[in-house]
C-alpha cells in the first residue's frame, strides 16, 4: 500500500527519552506550559530571530523558516516562536554552534537519532531554533502542516480546542505536554498526506482507532 514519504508512524517519547535528549539543565527546570491567544506580533518576533540568526551564521543558513503554531494567524500558542534553521551538517556542531551560542542561544536538545536535530533556546524574544540537515523531512513536513492549518479553518479551530484542553491540566514539561497532544496531530497529518495531490496515501490510523 502507498504511504506518504513524510508519513512517520504513531510514537510519543518516554519520559526518559525526553530526559536523555536534554543537554542543558535549564531545559530540566520546570515551567508552566500556558496557552495564550493568538498575536500578531509573533511574525515580528520571528523576523528578529531569523535576523540575528543570519548574522551570526551568514551563508551557512541554507533556509530559516518560522514554523509552529504561531506561524498560524488566529491559532493560540505557547508564546514561544518556533523556527527551523537547516545547516548543512547539523552533526558538525563546531561549524555553526559556537557562533549561535555568541549570539544568545543555549543548546538545549541533542537528538542525532532524529535527523540530527538539536534545539536551541532563545530569549527577547522567546524561541525555539530547530536545526536540521537541508534534506530534512522534518522541516518539510513542518511546513505542510502550518500550510494546511491556515488553509482549513475547521482544523484550525479542533488543534486549537486540544492545545487548549490539555494546557488547562498544569503541565509544567513543554515535551509532556506536546505527548499529550500528539494525537491530533498525527490525524491531521493523515488528512493532509491523504489530500496530497502528488504522492498517494492510504490510510494509516493510529492503533485502535
Amino acid at each position: 500500500m502507498p504511504v506518504h514519504p513524510l508519513w512517520n508512524p504513531y510514537e510519543v517519547p518516554s519520559a526518559e527519552e525526553i530526559d536523555a535528549a536534554r543537554v542543558a539543565e535549564s531545559a530540566r527546570v520546570p515551567e508552566p506550559v500556558v496557552v495564550v491567544p493568538a498575536d500578531p506580533a509573533w511574525a515580528q518576533w520571528y523576523d528578529v530571530v531569523r535576523d540575528r540568526v543570519v548574522a551570526a551564521l551568514g551563508e551557512r543558513v541554507v533556509s530559516i523558516a518560522h514554523v509552529g503554531s504561531t506561524s498560524v494567524p488566529g491559532l493560540p500558542a505557547k508564546p514561544v516562536v518556533d523556527v527551523d534553521l537547516l545547516v548543512p551538517d547539523p552533526a558538525d556542531e563546531d561549524s555553526w554552534l559556537p557562533d549561535l551560542e555568541a549570539a544568545g542561544f543555549e543548546l538545549r536538545v541533542r537528538e542525532p537519532e532524529w535527523e540530527e536535530h538539536r534545539c536551541l533556546r532563545g530569549t527577547e524574544p522567546a524561541c525555539n531554533l530547530h536545526v536540521f540537515a537541508p534534506d530534512s523531512r522534518e522541516s518539510r513536513r513542518h511546513r505542510m502542516f502550518g500550510a494546511w492549518l491556515r488553509a482549513h479553518p475547521e482544523d484550525r479551530e479542533l488543534y486549537a480546542s486540544v492545545k487548549q484542553e490539555v494546557a488547562g491540566r498544569g503541565f509544567t514539561d513543554a515535551m509532556l505536554y506536546n505527548n499529550e497532544k500528539a494525537w491530533v496531530i498525527y490525524d491531521l497529518y493523515e488528512k493532509i498526506f491523504a489530500a496530497d495531490p502528488e504522492h498517494p496515501h492510504d490510510p494509516h490510523p493510529r492503533p485502535g482507532h
